[in-house]
């Protein structure tokens, strides 16, 4: 069985969730900014959030066809920032990515430190094959985001989902255990 361990990055750490993060997490998923492009909408009840992360603990961490919820707090204080989810697909060697980061926090590089680290265990000591990750094609800073790590765009669903009051176009995105490792050798080198 896999076992989550936290992750320490330069300015946040990759952690579980606890009890004293479900105001924070409520709270930036009732800002209508954040939810935007995200499954909920707000407002986001406290109730709603103590359900979800309990739902995410009901497997552990690496169950095929679960997904976990990661926590980015902030390295010096430990308050909660945002999450990362990894969804564990059911062949077992394909992870999906979503993240989500409180408003505040954004425009950082925050993000990309957590996802950096999260990728580096996900290819390293988890031992993936691919992951994966599906957008609204409106979210240009989840685009950027996949792009700058070196995910490749695999497709653009015209009209694919149905998506708080209207049809909208997805993108998908991937990277591939080889390519992330090519690229943090070749990072490394400059």
């Amino acid at each position: 069985m896999t076992v989550w361990t936290p992750l320490r990055c330069p300015r946040c750490r990759l952690r579980d969730f606890g009890e004293t993060d479900l105001a924070a997490f409520a709270d930036y998923r009732s800002d209508a900014a954040v939810a935007q492009y995200q499954s909920w909408s707000p407002p986001f009840s406290m109730e709603q959030a103590r359900a979800l992360l309990s739902s995410v603990r009901r497997a552990p961490f690496g169950t095929p066809g679960t997904w976990y919820q990661i926590a980015i707090a902030d390295l010096e204080s430990g308050a909660l920032m945002g999450d990362c989810a990894l969804h564990f697909l059911e062949d077992g060697q394909q992870v999906e990515l979503g993240f989500t980061l409180a408003r505040a926090h954004q425009g950082r590089g925050l993000m990309r430190e957590a996802v950096t680290a999260l990728l580096d265990h996900v290819f390293g000591p988890l031992g993936k094959h691919r992951v994966i990750a599906q957008t609204d094609a409106q979210n240009q800073a989840a685009i950027r985001l996949l792009s700058s790590l070196g995910f490749r765009r695999e497709g653009h669903y015209l009209q694919n989902v149905y998506f708080k009051g209207a049809w909208g176009d997805e993108m998908a995105f991937a990277c591939l255990a080889e390519e992330w490792r090519a690229r943090r050798t070749a990072s490394k080198v400059l």
